[in-house]
Parts: C-alpha cells; sequence; structure tokens
C-alpha cells in the first residue's frame, strides 16, 4: 500500500489513558499502519464549523470561550456559603483527549467563585458502570488538583434518592443531588445516536449518568430509542430538579473539532440549540458514512469499541449505519434499545482490528457479525477475563501484532478500504482507497442532506430551517 501524495499524513490521534479496564497502551497504533493518510473533514465537507480547539494540551480556546458566554448567565441564586455540585459524565473524557471539558469544568468553577464568592463548588465524576472509573479520570486530569480537593466520583450503583416526576417515582443519585445547586455540565457530541435519535439530548444524563441503575434500566430495558427520552425529560421537569438546577453549560462540537462553549439558565432554550447543532454539523458525516459501501474498521482508542472517534465520528456511527437514525419517521416498533438497535447494523463493514479498547460493555455482536482480528496478546487477555463478553474469544481471531491483524482483515474482508477509529476529529485516518472512496460518495451526500434530510430533520423536530440561516 503506497500513500497518494496528494493526501496529509496521518494525523496524530489523542493519548490512550491508562486504565484497569483495557490492555496497557499500545505502542503501536492505528496511524502506524504502512501507507495510511489523513483525509480533512472540511476537505469532504467545507460547511462543516470550523473548531476553535482540535486537541492537544492548549485549551486557552477552552476557557475564553467559557468565560465569556457565563458572562450573560445568571448566578444571582448561588450564595457565597452555598453548596454547589459540578455535574460531570466521563464520556465527555473521550473527546480530543478529554482536555477541553476538564478545562471548561475548571473554567466554571473559577468563574463561580470569582461572581459568587462560593468556594463550596464540588465536582461529580460519574461513570457508567466500572468503579475505578471515576479515580481514574481523577488522577489522570489532577481533577483533585483543579478543584482543591472537592472531587468525588459516582456511578448508578451508589445511594440513590427518590425523585417524583409525571412518570411516577424515579431515582437520582444522592451523590448527585446532595447540594442546595447543581450546575449540568455537558457536550453535544452524538454518539449514540441510535439510541437517543437526537430528541431532547440535552435531558439524556438525567435519566442515565446522574440516575440508579434502576431507573437508567428503563431506557434501556423497558423503553424503545424514542420513548426512553422520557426519562431523561422528567426528571430534568420535576419541581426537585427545577429546585437545585442553576445553569447548564455544554461543549458545541462538530467533526472538526470544539468550536466554543455554550451556556444558559434555560435548560430547554440550550437544547433546542444543542439539537440544531448536531443535526447541521454532523449530518452529512454520518450520511457519508452510511454510503460507504465497504471497509475494514481499525479500532484503536481508549473508550469502549463503539464511543471511538474517526474525523469526530464514533465507530458506532459507523456499526449501526444501516439506517438514518435521524429520521424520526422511522418505526422503532416500540422495542427495547438492544432490539431496535438491531436494525441498523452495518452492511458496510467487511472486517475488523480490535487493537484496543475498554472492556466492560457487551460488544460480542461484532465478533459474531464479521471477521474480527484482535491485534495484540494483551488485547486479548482483556477480552478473555472480560465478563461483559464471555464468548467474544469464541469468534474472534488473534494475530501476533497489528501489522498481521491488518494484513488478514484485509484478505479476508475483501477489501482494503481501512479507516482507523482512534480518537481523531478534523482527520480520518485512512488507507488511500478509503479516501478516494469517501471523496467520491462526498457530492451526492452533500446534494442529499442540503436539499433533502436537513430540511427533514429540523421540521421532524419543530425547527425552523430559516431560523439556521
Amino acid at each position: 500500500m503506497s500513500a497518494n501524495p496528494s493526501f496529509a499524513p496521518v494525523a496524530e490521534p489523542p493519548e490512550v489513558m491508562p486504565t484497569v479496564y483495557g490492555p496497557p497502551p499500545q505502542a503501536d497504533r492505528g496511524k502506524d499502519i504502512p501507507g495510511l493518510v489523513s483525509l480533512q473533514v472540511r476537505d469532504l465537507f467545507p460547511d462543516i464549523p470550523a473548531a476553535a480547539y482540535h486537541g492537544g494540551p492548549d485549551v486557552s480556546a477552552i476557557r475564553r470561550s467559557t468565560e465569556a458566554v457565563l458572562a450573560s448567565v445568571d448566578m444571582a441564586m448561588i450564595g457565597e456559603n452555598d453548596t454547589v455540585n459540578l455535574l460531570c459524565s466521563e464520556h465527555g473524557f473521550g473527546m480530543l483527549g478529554g482536555h477541553a471539558y476538564a478545562e471548561m469544568l475548571t473554567a466554571i468553577k473559577d468563574e463561580i467563585e470569582r461572581r459568587t464568592g462560593c468556594r463550596k463548588v464540588r465536582l461529580v465524576v460519574i461513570a457508567w458502570l466500572g468503579a475505578k472509573e471515576p479515580e481514574e479520570l481523577i488522577e489522570y486530569y489532577e481533577l483533585d488538583r483543579r478543584f482543591e480537593g472537592r472531587v468525588r466520583g459516582a456511578t448508578p450503583l451508589d445511594q440513590g434518592v427518590a425523585i417524583e416526576t409525571a412518570m411516577g417515582t424515579l431515582y437520582g443519585l444522592r451523590k448527585v443531588y446532595d447540594a442546595k445547586w447543581i450546575i449540568h455540565a455537558h457536550y453535544d457530541d452524538p454518539r449514540e445516536v441510535y439510541v437517543h435519535r437526537a430528541i431532547d439530548r440535552i435531558t439524556k444524563p438525567f435519566g442515565m449518568s446522574y440516575a440508579r441503575m434502576e431507573t437508567r434500566s428503563i431506557f434501556h430495558i423497558t423503553m424503545g430509542p424514542r420513548s426512553g427520552n422520557f426519562i431523561g425529560r422528567a426528571i430534568a421537569d420535576s419541581e426537585f430538579v427545577r429546585s437545585k438546577l442553576a445553569f447548564s453549560t455544554t461543549l458545541v462540537t462538530s467533526p472538526d473539532g470544539v468550536l466554543a462553549v455554550d451556556a444558559d439558565n434555560d435548560l430547554r432554550s440550550l437544547g433546542d440549540r444543542m439539537i440544531a447543532n448536531i443535526l447541521r454539523s454532523y449530518g452529512k458525516m454520518l450520511t457519508l458514512l452510511r454510503a460507504v459501501e465497504e471497509c475494514v474498521a481499525v479500532v484503536d482508542g481508549g473508550k469502549w469499541p463503539y464511543y471511538i472517534h474517526a474525523g469526530g465520528m464514533i465507530f458506532g456511527h459507523l456499526f449501526y449505519n444501516a439506517v438514518d437514525w435521524f429520521d424520526l419517521d422511522r418505526p422503532d416498533a416500540d422495542v427495547a434499545v438492544e432490539k431496535a438497535v438491531a436494525a441498523g447494523f452495518s452492511r458496510s463493514i467487511k472486517a475488523i482490528v480490535l487493537n484496543q479498547a475498554l472492556i466492560g460493555l457487551n460488544f460480542t455482536s461484532m465478533a459474531m457479525l464479521y471477521p474480527l482480528i484482535i491485534a495484540n496478546r494483551e488485547m486479548a487477555d482483556a477480552m478473555r477475563h472480560d465478563f461483559s463478553n464471555p464468548m467474544f474469544l469464541d469468534h474472534a481471531t488473534e494475530a501476533d501484532d497489528l501489522f498481521q491483524a491488518v494484513e488478514t482483515a484485509v484478505e479476508r474482508g475483501g477489501t482494503d478500504k481501512i479507516i482507523v477509529f482512534d480518537g481523531t476529529y478534523g482527520a480520518l485516518n485512512v488507507s488511500p482507497s478509503m479516501a478516494r472512496h469517501l471523496i467520491d460518495l462526498a457530492p451526492a451526500v452533500d446534494r442529499q442532506v442540503e436539499e433533502e434530510l436537513l430540511p427533514m430533520w429540523l421540521k421532524q423536530r419543530g425547527i425552523d430551517p430559516l431560523d439556521l440561516q
């Protein structure tokens, strides 16, 4: 495989955070596969909003944007001696290496202290299930130092608190709500759009991250990927939460990176802007992934496989690319999320290489649906002990190293169109043949989204396309 000189060299992906929930960070990354190139997302679609932050240690743009947007947010309700819980979710640290999210959180705390004199702002780091995840995030991003020791972790298995809602009694986490005020610190990365369908995305953490497992499970087990959104909205609209929620913030992103920080005292207003940006900024890249005819996917990052980015799009967007999840006229058949998403399994993927990812979330279907080659012994050992994927190795093949794994995947998949999911925004690390394939597809995708899909998506959600002009 030889690189085309008209393409850029491979983009450097974010570092992988060491964790007990995955193999040691691998020295051989997807970017090291011989012959790969990078393709800028804005070369494919020039109207994708350009980012102010593309990753790396210089987060001054995030600091400036947070301070600027908070200037118009009312903090008068926060007293000098009040307690404030600043709520963050672990997925935010999976975007662009996590440094933008960490800086937004720190800037929020600093602005509250500066404007109100309150020195009781506590950061609550909420992780999905692993009891050690919050501790690892706190250490890696030095959150204890940033918040002068006022930081703690939480998971959905921690002690709950009853919340009376329009849907009955639901349960939040006591560690989330045991302050006079809470700050909802979010991000608009669409991530599992096949679950939330870009409906009321702003309230999703209230029914997931901030909720006890019993309530969170209603979303996954009882309700489908549209009706499940009522859980987060019901909790956010409850008198209990509304009496505590001072304001909300979010990272505003596009496939190019972080655009800015947005904030509002009005949760619905912030949510409307978030959905409009998701549809406008991510719609073309999602539609492009749906148009891909064939590919070999290399999974190489520090989150669960579904949530590792390539050009700002997670592997889950490719894995479930058989249907248009933004189209609200597509029926969900009122079944649980796990059954509904089966309709979306990709026909584009011909083989998968698993170089590094977290364990603890079931993804055995990846190895059952496609030839899957594990690229190193450390990843194979991690899967061998993964209680969430006990049959994974019954379906996967082990290789000696990444390069042998890629050769095997190309041979078994019958294509040299490679795309690497390694945490990058702004650029896709791909083989030249994949780059040419995406370039060939882009013009038709651009027209389809502009003329047909984006107007439909917006109107289905009550957003006037003229309001975006």
